[in-house]
This record gives C-alpha cells, structure tokens and sequence, in this order.
C-alpha cells in the first residue's frame, strides 16, 4: 500500500506497531492465517519487532508461516504472509491415488502444484490483518466516535440504555465481541456466554445465562456495534464497531505517559 508522503505513512504506522503487539493475541493471528478453529491447532507463535535498514517490522510466527508488516523504504506500508511449511494448510483438489473419487480438501503440496492456492491463502490473510489494523486509524475525534454509545437509542419503539466502556461489566462485553477468534466464522449467543459466565450444568441457569446474553447481543445491535449473519444465528462486528471497539479498548488500557506522548 503505497502513501502519498512518508510523513503520512510515519503519522500513522507506530499506531499500527502498537496496535499488532499490545492487542492481537494467539487466537488473533491463527485466524489472520485460516485457522477457524484456533484451540485446535498445537503450535507456538512468536512475535519479534525488528528495526531494519529497510524499515520496522512486525513479525507473527507460527510453525514456520509467518504474517509480517514494516514499511518498506518509509512510504509503503508492506504486509506479507508467507508459508514455509504447506502443510498446515489446505487445498480442494482430487486425490492423488485414485483421481476418481472425486474432490476433496487435502493437505497443501510443496512445489508449484499448488500455488494458486498458496496466493489465495496469502492474499485473504493479508486482507484480514489490514482489515484488522483498520480499525486504529481515522482523524475522528474519539469522544465523538463513542458519543453515540454513551447514551440510550431508541429502536423499533423499544428504548436500549447506554454503554459505559470504562466500567468492567461493559468492557468485558466490549473485549469478548472482539476477540479475533470470531473474525471468520462469527460469534454465536453459546461464544459469548462462556467468555461472560462460569460454565455451570444447571439447565435453569444456563437458560437464564442464554436470555442475558440475548439482551447483550440485542443492545450491541442496537448501537450499531453488531450486525447479524442472515439465516445463521451468528454476529459480525460492523466496521464501526470495529473501528470504534478497538479505540476505546486502547485508551482504556492506554497509560497515562503513553497518552501524554501521543498528545505531544
């Protein structure tokens, strides 16, 4: 992604720095690479921040595939996926020892057999890590990002109170809705109630737990902070619950002299 003008780049990639080291977690960069299912994949990841010749880079590793960003020659800004080992990854094709039974999704080949799909695959976690970083860029003024949030809306005739972000109870609700673990396939009404309740085997509370939880998802859609999947009972962040989730998580967690540094 080439800018206008290095200092325009420079204004804005320590934010994107800061943003992949001190918010993407495991869960976050297992989705950026395909993974749908991140409990189950058993490998460790590593993050390094390198300052480079070419520029500064910010480098996520797992099993040998990694996902970076740095920018290049301090005007581009570079995201990269690359994939050293094929194998954790996979391709729709037809079985090498009998082709006629057809088509199925099978391990990812070394050699060019399949490199289409080694781009299809760089390509989307590209797309993903951008879409993510995103959300921490934009010139409006956060106080009137969240006004909206900060106080009750009234939709189809039923009134919804307003978010507090700086209380934990809503912050909680805020952080379990982000989490990158629901990126691809979404978050369901169960996702939520196991990040915000104590697992328990009561099937009187467990109802109860499920109707809170609809209340929290039918205010966060109300706000405009959720939107839901059309004939599925999954929600997505909309890109103003995105963008405005992730700032005010950053200036909550933000300290007092990193704030004060950003404001010189």
């Amino acid at each position: 992604m080439l800018f206008r003008s290095p200092a325009a780049l420079a204004r804005l990639y320590p934010l994107f720095v800061r943003h992949g080291l001190s918010t993407f977690q495991s869960p976050d960069v297992l989705r950026f690479l395909g993974k749908s299912r991140p409990e189950l994949f058993n490998a460790e990841l590593k993050g390094r921040l390198q300052h480079r010749p070419e520029g500064v880079r910010l480098k996520h590793v797992v099993n040998g595939n990694s996902l970076q960003i740095y920018d290049k020659e301090g005007q581009i800004l570079r995201v990269e996926a690359t994939i050293n080992q094929p194998r954790d990854f996979r391709v729709f094709r037809p079985t090498r020892d009998d082709p006629t039974q057809g088509m199925k999704w099978q391990e990812l080949r070394w050699g060019v057999a399949d490199l289409f799909r080694r781009a299809q695959v760089c390509q989307a976690a590209n797309r993903r890590y951008l879409e993510a970083l995103s959300s921490v860029s934009g010139t409006t003024p956060l106080a009137q990002e969240a006004a909206t949030l900060c106080r009750a809306v009234v939709l189809k005739g039923r009134r919804y109170r307003a978010l507090n972000p700086w209380t934990a109870h809503d912050a909680q609700l805020l952080q379990a809705v982000s989490r990158g673990e629901f990126t691809l396939g979404g978050l369901r009404n169960a996702d939520l109630r196991k990040l915000l309740f104590p697992p328990t085997k009561d099937l009187v509370l467990q109802r109860r737990q499920a109707a809170a939880v609809s209340r929290k998802l039918a205010l966060l859609r109300a706000h405009g902070i959720l939107r839901k999947i059309n004939n599925t009972h999954r929600y997505h962040l909309t890109k103003f619950g995105r963008r405005v989730v992730t700032a005010l998580l950053v200036a909550r967690n933000a300290d007092i002299d990193a704030l004060n540094q950003m404001a010189a």
